[in-house]
């Protein structure tokens, strides 16, 4: 019932999961400056601290799940150190704020800690398959 090859595609499907999370972490990053730009109003509600803090909870708990199970099934560290590394940058991002120039920092990082991230999840999805 629950063989290894069982076991490997549903690991796999975590990952895929993980990585359309990022996808949509990067979505929303774009939406929000585009909002911002246009609608100062919409602002307020897409650039809530609460949004950002839920969002790295279930980052960090994808990345623990996914890429710590990636380690022990496949022996390869590089996909869970480049996952550390993009969550990393974006929990650095949160850090910067939204206020003054720093907005524009958060943004930059927070995207590019989500495509490591991401790219972390695909090797690691290579890896198990």
């Amino acid at each position: 019932m629950w063989n290894r090859q069982n076991l490997r595609a549903k690991a796999g499907l975590w990952d895929r999961i993980a990585v359309l999370i990022s996808g949509l972490c990067l979505v929303h990053c774009i939406s929000t400056m585009i909002f911002v730009a246009l609608l100062s109003t919409a602002g307020g509600a897409l650039l809530d601290p609460l949004i950002h803090e839920i969002g790295i909870g279930i980052a960090i708990a994808l990345v623990m799940f996914t890429l710590g199970r990636g380690v022990l099934d496949h022996g390869y560290i590089m996909p869970a150190a480049l996952g550390g590394l993009g969550l990393g940058m974006m929990m650095g991002a949160i850090t910067l704020g939204h206020q003054g120039n720093h907005g524009e920092a958060e943004v930059l990082f927070t995207m590019l800690g989500v495509g490591v991230l991401a790219l972390g999840h695909d090797l690691n999805y290579r890896a198990t398959h």
